[in-house]
């Protein structure tokens, strides 16, 4: 059995990658409402094209096995894709109170956990606490959240990817030689 381990490795394309990420980050940040519509349109978008492409897959699959099912998926996301496109104030509203949901729900196994884990329980807490006080905000201020969440949301993962691939760089799997790896001691 081989072992493969990872290795980092910077490079002056990560900086330069990670840095526009990062810009990137900042100016969807500063324009969050803009990058939240943005973002549910090319949603839409992805989701339509997935389902078209899984409707003519589907029909590949005539007479086979899986063609009920995929066809099912297919229709199902190309309808989802249009109602993105054609309502994105009510799609933003739904996926803002999704994320507040997941943010509340999240932050209440938190702090459950934390009652048996005596190790990281500060951790958790202090995680717990702030996962639920944000899902409560977020849902008790659905409508004024919607247009900005997704966009704050976007812009600070942006930043943060950008920041850890400028400071860490990319992990890179060593290339095996031909012949497959050599063993132990050979």
């Amino acid at each position: 059995m081989s072992q493969s381990t990872l290795e980092r490795r910077r490079t002056g394309l990560d900086l330069v990658l990670g840095g526009l990420l990062f810009l990137g980050g900042l100016f969807v940040l500063a324009n969050a409402a803009f990058a939240t519509a943005a973002s549910v349109v090319f949603v839409g978008w992805i989701l339509l094209i997935g389902g078209i492409l899984a409707l003519i897959g589907s029909l590949f699959r005539i007479g086979r096995g899986g063609f009920w099912s995929m066809a099912l998926t297919g229709a199902l996301l190309a309808v989802l894709g249009l109602v993105f496109l054609r309502h994105t104030g009510a799609a933003v509203v739904t996926l803002t109170l999704v994320a507040g949901v997941i943010f509340l729900v999240s932050g209440i196994v938190r702090l459950v956990v934390a009652g048996s884990e005596p190790e990281h329980r500060a951790m958790l807490i202090v995680g717990g606490v702030i996962s639920t006080v944000l899902g409560l905000l977020v849902l008790f201020n659905l409508v004024a959240a919607s247009f900005l969440l997704l966009g704050v949301l976007l812009g600070v993962q942006m930043l943060t990817d950008g920041l850890s691939i400028m400071l860490i760089g990319r992990l890179h799997m060593p290339a095996i030689p031909r012949g497959g790896p050599k063993p132990a001691g050979a």
